[in-house]
């Protein structure tokens, strides 16, 4: 009786490996939506953008049939461990606090972050002075949330908003006298949008974070390995460096 049971565990062990490689033909990507040149959705409605291109590039290597959901960014890792979908890949920054929660990919760019504001604000991020009583604006739950509160959080008003698209039309609105997010975001949305030559990156960009990963829970070592696979291959090859150069002028690759 007990062999028999020995033997049935095994045989349910091995189906439940099995049936758990079949699931990594179909995986479901989140990305929070707008984040361009990121994330976001072309005029005809399409989903596009860096990470976008560069996800599908990836699964069509790795030969997985992948899909694309919306999150909200603060609802992101909650949803990862409810299944609403299976990997983060949407400019996650790998911090050691994230890391207790999900498990990341190797990381696959590395951008700065950048302050922009009006032009001529008189607004200096190095000279903490012209912060106080300043209107910060951050995307909530990002590094550049947790450093300008550590930073400038007892002389300044940080303001968090949950999606990029309302941080970047505050600061066109006069709501905000200054916001810290993805340089990259910053370039395009900011200093390329509306009124545009009407901002500036002001001060020194930082480098927060040990760059960006795909997220994934942390029992799916699986699937973190064969993505880590396939996004070396897709540097290798060259197929990389063709989606950065779409969007970038410059080098972001770890």
């Amino acid at each position: 009786m007990k062999k028999w049971l020995v033997a049935a565990a095994v045989t349910a062990a091995l189906g439940a490996t099995a049936v758990q490689a079949k699931d990594w033909t179909d995986v479901r990507i989140a990305v929070d939506v707008p984040y361009e040149p990121f994330e976001y959705k072309a005029p005809d409605g399409t989903l596009t953008g860096f990470e976008v291109d560069l996800g599908n590039a990836v699964c069509e290597n790795a030969k997985l049939n992948c899909s694309w959901v919306i999150q909200a960014w603060d609802g992101i890792i909650p949803g990862l461990q409810a299944r609403k979908y299976d990997v983060i890949f949407s400019s996650m920054s790998i911090t050691e606090e994230r890391a207790k929660q999900v498990l990341f990919s190797e990381p696959y760019y590395n951008t700065p972050s950048g302050y922009f504001a009006a032009k001529d604000s008189g607004i200096n991020p190095a000279d903490i002075e012209t912060l106080k009583g300043k209107r910060i604006g951050v995307q909530r739950g990002t590094i550049q949330d947790s450093h300008a509160t550590d930073t400038f959080g007892k002389i300044a008003d940080v303001k968090r908003y949950t999606t990029g698209d309302d941080l970047v039309l505050d600061l066109q609105g006069g709501r905000l006298d200054i916001v810290l997010i993805d340089f990259p975001v910053g370039e395009a949305s900011i200093l390329g949008g509306k009124d545009g030559g009407n901002f500036e990156a002001v001060g020194d960009t930082l480098q927060l974070g040990g760059g960006v990963g795909a997220a994934f829970r942390k029992r799916d070592k699986d699937l973190a390995a064969i993505f880590n696979k396939s996004l070396s291959q897709v540097k290798a090859n060259g197929t990389y460096d063709e989606i950065r150069k779409k969007y970038f002028a410059y080098d972001i690759k770890m």
